[in-house]
């Protein structure tokens, strides 16, 4: 088989010269002949590819499909390891213009962390699915042609694919959205904490099995509704069970330390992560005392 294939890209062109010369010269031998030749042309360069011999017995349309998907595996790893990343920052700078460096390098990686599996989201393309519908769409384009530039290939065969690196960056828009309007919400608790005087020293924060609450002072005597001046709590009789009006609670106490008590099977939930940015340096969690063992009983 004589194979010759002409390889363009804008980027990255010494890491598939290096690439695809190791690997092909990792079958060349008596019966195969490699040639790798470099061409720029404008910001444009090409390589060359002059395959000369047998993959698979001497059968030639066994031998060229195997080379087209030699050559396809290889861009498609380029494409994944290399140019993901900048076509991520593409997306962030044309759809997400308005904010700011920090914010974009914030957007960033989390989108790095959904297309790198780490987080995931329904529907989307997993990376070996990427891989296998690069290399698909990238053979049947070498059917049709000795010759790929492939960032032209990546912006007009690939529109399935960036659709979903898209959609990896809307998510990730999304996840910092919530995080930024979370800050937000505790700054704002925060605030609401500091203007109080404490009306207790200290509260504990009774768990049970169902994740619902019940409030004792340091002496371990159930906590008045008077502290809570005009919420509708009887603490002594009743749990709480919303966990927004535990933090309400709270904020309005404002005590100078919390501590929740809990079993072993009890998880700790973001509710109590909440309580511990709000009240910062004053939550304490225990599991071994005799509120913990009331509360198992």
């Amino acid at each position: 088989m004589n194979q010759c294939l002409s390889i363009g890209a804008t980027q990255h062109i010494d890491l598939l010269k290096d690439r695809l010369g190791r690997e092909l010269r990792m079958h060349e031998g008596d019966h195969i002949l490699i040639k790798l030749t470099e061409n720029p042309a404008g910001n444009i360069t090409f390589l060359s590819c002059n395959f000369n011999g047998t993959l698979c017995g001497g059968r030639q349309l066994d031998d060229e499909l195997l080379f087209r998907h030699f050559v396809a595996d290889i861009i498609s790893d380029l494409i994944l390891n290399h140019w993901e990343k900048a076509i991520l920052l593409d997306i962030i700078r044309e759809n997400y213009y308005y904010f700011n460096d920090e914010e974009k390098k914030v957007i960033l990686q989390y989108s790095l962390d959904y297309t790198n599996g780490e987080k995931v989201y329904p529907g989307r393309m997993d990376r070996l699915d990427r891989k296998n519908f690069i290399i698909k769409r990238m053979v049947e384009f070498l059917e049709q042609s000795d010759s790929i530039v492939i960032d032209g290939f990546i912006r007009f065969r690939l529109k399935e694919y960036i659709n979903d690196i898209k959609e990896a960056v809307d998510q990730a828009v999304d996840e910092f959205l919530m995080e930024r309007e979370y800050r937000e919400f505790i700054q704002l608790l925060k605030y609401f904490v500091e203007i109080q005087e404490p009306k207790v020293d200290l509260v504990n924060v009774l768990i049970n099995s169902r994740g619902t609450y019940k409030l004792f002072d340091e002496n371990h005597n159930p906590i008045s509704s008077d502290f809570l001046e005009g919420f509708i709590l009887d603490v002594m009789d009743h749990e709480i069970n919303y966990e927004d009006l535990l933090i309400s609670a709270l904020i309005t106490m404002a005590p100078n330390k919390i501590v929740f008590h809990s079993g072993p099977q009890y998880k700790t939930g973001s509710t109590i992560e909440t309580i511990k940015n709000v009240f910062e340096g004053k939550v304490a969690e225990c599991s071994g005392c005799k509120l913990c063992q009331k509360q198992q009983q």
